[in-house]
């Protein structure tokens, strides 16, 4: 699941919230794409609330360019550099102006000894030398709008490296030119085909060798329109290029290789401006391991993140996943050119048995929706087909019937069914001539349909006339060479617009202003320390989070007071500053029921706490709630996103099961309810074995103070662990038994 829409608190947990004294902001419905961020666009936090979008048009397309450090001479590498983009400004139809302190003329070009005898004010600079600090500040003074650093041994290369970056990044801002860089390459430079038409692919790569497979999709026939190599991103970054391209009209899907994000923020709000324009970003991201972590770290020098924080915000922004080269090429060119979807229901055409199960199999366990045609297509279906063979879904065909004038019959048929919008015909080799008609009767029904048509041609040779000629050369069947490559782009296809067709920003929801709570909670936060229980729960009060009936105390006789007043049975715990895992330090008494229990358990609590060396602010005498279900929501910063919300099962299981499902805010109630559908254990919350149904909209709403905590707090409060919050039976609501919080 590539994520879902977004929306706001439904009427009831609205209200609730509004009650205790967070007011929901209204709705951002615009989804106009401002060019700037407007002062009043903060949140709570002064973070801006949409993505600003550099002006790129003339990176791409200058009207003049300056290639400083320019060489002509025999053997050295910016030769051959600088006769590139001496190529590539004649066909975009910029003026070049080589720069170099000892050369008069470069390919019998005059050439300048420094940025400042440039004879006009350039649009793009080219810095060929190794050290681009000194020149980005010239730059400036000439009032150059951008430059591409190729310039190596900065980030990636460690410490001394990294600083270098930092000094170049500060010199940049200084200078108000904006930088693509360092690390890069010439693949912003490279040949684009312009006899190509249809919506294109605009390519961002942190390492340019790995779009090379795309950038090669020309060849078969789909478009490239752009192709942004970021490098280490000292200054221009992968969400600016994201932002950019979603609102060019020629691109159709925006197809990136990322090796590590320079801000999580950023990268939401372009992917956030993307999901409003309904333009698909396909993503690989690496860094799923660690070693994969520490060779994209090497390399790019920035952040890779918890990779299950990264997935999830992908996820929750509409931003498709891939793990491969060959995936990020399919997927892109399918989100690129295919139409919107009619329907989403697939049917699976063959012309074998064998091959038509299998692929229907490994469809439906990827989640694909495999409707069984009605028992009047079938019939119809049958004037063509023997009746012997399978046309429920897959449709199988026996081979024969291709070969004539019913093929596409068949296919028309097929095409016609109002629940089908994806026919998918795997081919796994040639068999002429049955194949060439078959490949032509697909292609000439793709043309006269609104649905998608798929071809997995299976040949491992790839030369023949059905598929370089045939398919290939259709704009409207969508080819590929893999089962798994088509299932995955189908599944991304369909879920990517059922993504946007409803997708509503949740930044426009995103708190402007501190409310009442935050105030209340600010008073209770103490920098640098863990709260004692006692402590985090008159946190999670502020918020309006329910806790047990609880007293703090200090004496066995008024823990028996305090337990009269709270209501036989009663839990005691010790409460403490730094105390956790209390339960494994037998600092937790349940079920007591007497005066008696309650005098010999507390000195029993203080006795181990005096023992362990531990302080205490008291013992805490709480209302024993016992029937529920046991789940945790919690708080964690992350490097690249900064707060998260992580919501699972409760109590030791999810130490056990890790069975936990995580957000980066803001989301909405949509996705709160998401996250609960993604954890393994769901059933309980739906009631098993006779235990009723949970309180999920309870559960929901404590998602969300939790949420609005970490938004109002943010860095202030580390970690905040709500474990067990215990949700009782539908309509009673949920109560946060136990809670630990780290402020800053």
């Amino acid at each position: 699941m590539l994520g879902s829409t977004h929306g706001t608190l439904t009427t009831d947990l609205r209200a609730r919230v509004v009650a205790c004294g967070e007011v929901p902001h209204a709705a951002v419905h615009d989804t106009a794409t401002p060019t700037a961020t407007a002062a009043g666009d903060l949140d709570v936090s002064g973070r801006p609330l949409y993505a600003s979008v550099p002006d790129l048009d003339r990176f791409f397309r200058p009207e003049s360019v300056a290639v400083v450090g320019a060489s002509d001479a025999d053997g050295r590498p910016n030769t051959g550099i600088t006769r590139q983009l001496i190529a590539w400004s004649e066909r975009v139809g910029a003026r070049l102006h080589p720069v170099h302190p000892t050369r008069e003329s470069v390919f019998g070009r005059p050439c300048v000894a420094s940025v400042r005898d440039l004879p006009e004010q350039v649009d793009l600079a080219v810095l060929l030398v190794a050290d681009p600090v000194p020149v980005v500040g010239e730059l400036g003074e000439a009032k150059v709008r951008f430059a591409v650093a190729f310039a190596s041994g900065f980030a990636e290369t460690g410490e001394a490296g990294a600083a270098a970056q930092t000094r170049l990044a500060a010199a940049v801002e200084r200078s108000g030119v904006r930088l693509l860089g360092p690390n890069t390459n010439l693949n912003a430079f490279e040949t684009f085909r312009d006899d190509l038409d249809g919506p294109a692919i605009a390519l961002i790569t942190q390492s340019g060798h790995q779009g090379r497979p795309l950038h090669a999709l020309q060849e078969l026939g789909i478009r490239l329109s752009h192709w942004a190599p970021t490098g280490n991103e000292a200054d221009l970054e992968t969400a600016d290029f994201i932002s950019y391209f979603a609102q060019q009209p020629e691109v159709g899907a925006i197809a990136c290789y990322v090796e590590g994000l320079k801000d999580g923020r950023s990268f939401l709000l372009a992917a956030d401006r993307a999901a409003r324009a309904g333009v698909p970003v396909v993503a690989v991201k690496v860094g799923r391991t660690e070693r994969g972590a520490r060779t994209a770290a090497s390399h790019t020098g920035k952040l890779t993140g918890a990779d299950e924080v990264v997935d999830a915000a992908m996820r929750q922004f509409g931003v498709i996943r891939v793990d491969g080269l060959d995936e990020l090429q399919d997927t892109a060119a399918l989100l690129a050119r295919a139409r919107k979807p009619v329907a989403d229901g697939v049917v699976v055409y063959s012309i074998s048995g064998g091959t038509g199960a299998h692929f229907a199999d490994l469809a439906t366990a990827a989640g694909l929706r495999l409707p069984e045609l009605s028992a009047a297509k079938q019939a119809e279906l049958h004037e063509w087909i023997p009746g012997y063979l399978s046309v429920a879904n897959p449709v199988d065909n026996g081979g024969h019937p291709v070969g004539d004038w019913r093929g596409r019959k068949i296919i028309d048929a097929i095409l016609a069914d109002p629940a089908v919008g994806v026919l998918i015909c795997p081919i796994t080799g040639p068999f002429p001539p049955m194949s060439d008609k078959l490949a032509q009767d697909l292609a000439a029904a793709a043309e006269a349909t609104d649905k998608l048509v798929c071809v997995v041609w299976g040949s491992p040779v790839g030369t023949e006339a059905a598929y370089r000629e045939t398919l290939l050369g259709s704009s409207r069947v969508a080819t590929f060479r893999t089962f798994g490559n088509c299932i995955s782009a189908v599944r991304a296809y369909l879920a990517h617009h059922r993504f946007t067709a409803s997708y509503r920003s949740p930044f426009g929801d995103a708190p402007r202003t501190p409310s009442p709570s935050f105030r209340k909670a600010q008073a209770l936060m103490r920098p640098g320390e863990q709260l004692s229980e006692h402590a985090a729960k008159q946190l999670l009060r502020a918020y309006g989070i329910r806790v047990p009936r609880e007293q703090l105390v200090t004496s066995a006789a008024a823990a028996v007071r305090a337990a009269g007043l709270v209501g036989y049975p009663v839990v005691m715990k010790a409460s403490g500053p730094r105390l956790a895992h209390k339960s494994e330090l037998g600092l937790v008494k349940v079920g007591l029921t007497s005066a008696s229990q309650i005098r010999d358990a507390y000195r029993e609590l203080t006795d181990i706490a005096r023992y362990e060396g531990i302080d205490l602010d008291g013992v805490l005498v709480c209302q024993m709630v016992q029937r529920g279900v046991e789940m945790m929501v919690g708080v964690t910063q992350d490097a690249l996103f900064g707060p998260t919300v992580t919501v699972g099962l409760g109590g030791v299981l999810v130490e056990v099961l890790r069975d936990a499902s995580v957000r980066v805010p803001p989301f909405g109630e949509d996705q709160a309810r998401t996250m609960l559908g993604e954890l393994r254990g769901h059933a309980l919350l739906e009631g098993v074995r006779g235990a009723p149904p949970a309180d999920v909209d309870a559960l929901v709403e404590m998602v969300l103070r939790v949420q609005r905590m970490a938004l109002e707090l943010g860095d202030d409060l580390s970690e905040l662990d709500i474990n067990p919050l215990m949700i009782l039976p539908r309509g009673q609501g949920a109560v946060a038994l136990d809670a630990l919080a780290v402020c800053r």
